[in-house]
């Protein structure tokens, strides 16, 4: 009995053919395993530590074109609170990030400025940014990564953060609502976009989005 096969391939896609005396056999295989893996890398949270800042200020430029802080700003928050610090990472590149960090209440630290310290008086939560490149975006991995910041703040009474882009909805889904807005807090919200908002969160043992 005689035989041969012939392969070809294209991009995620073979094609074997197979030739003995009495039959042709002609497999086409899709390795779909291996495209959405190319497609839909995956990626998963840690610590950031000071080495990644940089890789950092580049997503926080590409997120946020208009509402700028400086590497300073990023690195005093690692230094002050690391434990509140995460970085989304995938394939050893950074594609997200979250600042997160005590402070007194109804005090959310303005744009681009230091904290100097977090004083004793800090008593709730403040999520000061959270940002994902787009191609890693509507995957969940944001939800991942809040619940690795609100496990932190059950050590607080309150969790807060100011939401931009219209980003209300996002929120709800956690827990958070409007919170507090007097004259020195709309005075700040200026600073953060016209659609900025104070929201709050009382700290539960679940925050799960619904």
């Amino acid at each position: 009995m005689t035989h041969s096969n012939r392969s070809c391939h294209w991009g995620s896609t073979s094609l074997t053919i197979f030739v003995t005396d009495h039959h042709l056999v002609i497999l086409l295989i899709w390795h779909e395993t291996t495209s959405n893996a190319k497609m839909n890398p995956t990626a998963s949270w840690r610590p950031m530590y000071s080495h990644d800042l940089s890789a950092v200020m580049l997503v926080a430029d590409e997120i946020h074109p208009g509402l700028p802080e400086g590497a300073s700003v990023f690195a005093e928050r690692v230094e002050l609170f690391p434990e509140g610090c995460f970085v989304l990472e995938s394939r050893q590149e950074i594609c997200g990030y979250i600042i997160s960090h005590p402070i007194p209440g109804h005090c959310p630290p303005a744009l681009n400025t230091l904290l100097v310290e977090i004083p004793p008086t800090a008593d709730h939560y403040y999520i000061h940014d959270l940002a994902i490149l787009p191609s890693f975006q509507g995957r969940g991995l944001a939800a991942e990564g809040i619940k690795k910041v609100l496990d932190v703040a059950r050590n607080y009474r309150t969790t807060c953060l100011i939401s931009v882009y219209g980003t209300l909805a996002f929120w709800r889904r956690f827990g958070f609502e409007p919170g507090m807005n007097d004259a020195d807090m709309s005075a700040k919200l200026r600073g953060y976009g016209n659609d900025a908002m104070f929201l709050e969160c009382q700290n539960t043992t679940e925050h799960a989005p619904v």
